[in-house]
Parts: structure tokens; C-alpha cells; sequence
């Protein structure tokens, strides 16, 4: 008797902490900014764009579990794939697995999207599955051969797989098809020269040819680095400096320049270097890091382990600066 006493008890509290998350969700949504929507979904409660809008807003405000409910009845209604798009950015801040099962139900439904197949590409790739990843990938180029996206992230995978020289070849298709794509172009011309490869310069020229106005870092930093990758630091050093003085904010540049003159032994220079860095960027944990490896190296233990903790304090994914610290 005790025990089916107790049973009744807990149903009856459950029943009543969801009736009460449902109140909380209906006061919600009778309130600004939501009431003007809920009063029309209540007019019309088959419009899959009403539920969309009040979704997207319930997101916006960060009330997402309410916002879920908003764009997975839009898809439920009318299974647009930008409907379910959304519902794929909301399930990823739960976990990566909802995300990908939703894809796939949702794939059935439009199995040509390509923004799906990219997106359960994208969650196959979180999950370390880069196989699955990339035969999806794969299977878009072959019936759209000039799909960036898909080539981009075939390229990552690739180089994720420690295939360089096809990933490199995968990026180069996709510049070939978008030469004027900015962020691709940037992208190619990095990874020539964490490759080492001479391309990096005449791409980085005709990139500094088209910059009439010299307010782009980028290409002077991308030939720094390939020289830097060479060792040869004069020239290195060179089109660091380049890259600053058209971007004094250019953090990548400061940082690249203090490796190399740390390389080099030119320990004076890259603590000046990393003095204007820390400067430029004040909460840029690296710089803290490579400060103290500085100052380590300089014999100053004392205030290189203060940079070290102070590193970590501003990332603690830095766990190398932790260490560097504990082991002073």
C-alpha cells in the first residue's frame, strides 16, 4: 500500500512540474516581444512561417528549448529546408548526435539538399568521423563538381586525415571556380605556405597588386610565413613588419614574428615585439604564453611564470602554459 501511496505521489508531482513548465512557456509566449505572433499562430495555426518567426525570436532570446518546439513544428507544417537548418542550429548546442539524427530523418524528406548534406557532413566531421564525412562530400562533387562548400570541406577533412597534398588539390578546385571568393583565396594562400610551397608568393604578390589602397596585412603576412616555414628569417621578418604597418591590429603577424625572432635567438626583439602585441590585444592568452617563454629563456623565471599563469587564466585550454608554470 505504501509503495502504490508513493507511486500516485510521484505521477502527481510530475503532472504538476510539467503543467508548470507549460505555464511558464505559455506566459512566455502571451508577452512581448512573442504575443503579436501567438495571437496570429492562434489564427492561424497552420502557417509554418509564423512559428518560424516566433522560433527564430524565442532563439535569438536565448529561450531555445521554447524555440525548438517553434521551428520543429515550422518543418512539421512545411519541411523547407531552411526550417530545418534552424532546427540543426538549435539541437547543436545539445549535442551533435540530435543534430545528426534529425539531419538524416530530415534528408529523407529533401534528399538534394545540398546545405543538408553539408551539415551532416559538418556533424560526421565533429564526431571524428571523417570517412562518412567525406563520402558525403565526395558524393556532392561528383553531381556538382563546382560546390565550394563541399570542396572546402573535403580539404579539411583531407588535411584532418594527413592527406596535404589532396587537400591542397581540393582547395585549389574550388579557387578555380571562385577565384574572387576573398576568404577561399586567404585559405589557399595559407596553406601553400604551411606547405612550404613557392606558390604562396605569386599568389600573395597578385593579392598586394589588387590592394591599391595597402590596407590589407594579409599577404604580406602569408609570404612572412612562407618564409618563416623556409627559414629564411630575414624575409620573414620583412613581411611580418610589412603586415603590421598596414595592420597595426594584425595579432597573427606579432605573434609569428616573436617565433621567429625567438628562433633566431633574438630574445630582446620578440619580448619588444610581444610587449606591442599584448598592447594591441590584452586578453590574447598566447601572447601571455610566448611572453614567459621569452622571459624563461631570458633567465627572468620570476615574471615568466607570473605571464605563464597568466595565460592559462585567460584560456585554460592553454594547458601548456600551466605546465610551464608548475614546472617553475
Amino acid at each position: 500500500m505504501h509503495k502504490f501511496f508513493l507511486a500516485i505521489v510521484i505521477s502527481a508531482l510530475a503532472l504538476q512540474a510539467c503543467n508548470s513548465n507549460d505555464d511558464t512557456t505559455d506566459s512566455i509566449l502571451t508577452q512581448p516581444p512573442y504575443n503579436k505572433l501567438t495571437d496570429s499562430i492562434k489564427l492561424a495555426p497552420n502557417n509554418a512561417e509564423l512559428y518560424y518567426h516566433r522560433g527564430s525570436l524565442l532563439y535569438n532570446n536565448n529561450q531555445i528549448l521554447t524555440a525548438e518546439k517553434d521551428l520543429r513544428k515550422a518543418w512539421e507544417i512545411n519541411p523547407k529546408e531552411e526550417y530545418a537548418l534552424s532546427v540543426v542550429t538549435v539541437l547543436k548546442q545539445r549535442n551533435v548526435d540530435s543534430a545528426i539524427l534529425f539531419l538524416q530523418k530530415a534528408l529523407q524528406k529533401l534528399p538534394n539538399s545540398v546545405a543538408l548534406q553539408i551539415g551532416l557532413a559538418r556533424g560526421f566531421q565533429q564526431k571524428n568521423q571523417l570517412d562518412k564525412a567525406l563520402n558525403i562530400c565526395n558524393t556532392i562533387i561528383q553531381k556538382y563538381p563546382n560546390q565550394i562548400d563541399a570542396l572546402i570541406l573535403k580539404s579539411e577533412l583531407l588535411e584532418a586525415m594527413n592527406k596535404n597534398d589532396e587537400a591542397l588539390q581540393a582547395l585549389e578546385t574550388a579557387y578555380s571556380y571562385a577565384p574572387d571568393d576573398v576568404e577561399l583565396v586567404h585559405k589557399l594562400c595559407f596553406e601553400y605556405a604551411n606547405n612550404k610551397n613557392s606558390k604562396t608568393l605569386k599568389l600573395a604578390d597578385s593579392l598586394l597588386k589588387a590592394d591599391t589602397q595597402k590596407t590589407h596585412a594579409e599577404p604580406n603576412y602569408f609570404k612572412g610565413l612562407y618564409y618563416e616555414n623556409i627559414g629564411n628569417y630575414d624575409e620573414a621578418l620583412k613581411n611580418f613588419d610589412a603586415a603590421i604597418s598596414r595592420d597595426y591590429y594584425f595579432i597573427d603577424a606579432y605573434m609569428d614574428k616573436t617565433q621567429t625572432l625567438y628562433d633566431e635567438k633574438k630574445y630582446s626583439d620578440a619580448l619588444k615585439t610581444l610587449q606591442l602585441a599584448t598592447t594591441v590585444s590584452p586578453t590574447y592568452a598566447p601572447a601571455y604564453y610566448w611572453l614567459g617563454k621569452v622571459q624563461e629563456a631570458m633567465n627572468d623565471k620570476t615574471n615568466a611564470k607570473l605571464n605563464y599563469q597568466r595565460a592559462y587564466g585567460l584560456d585554460t585550454t592553454l594547458k601548456q602554459a600551466k605546465q610551464a608554470a608548475d614546472r617553475l
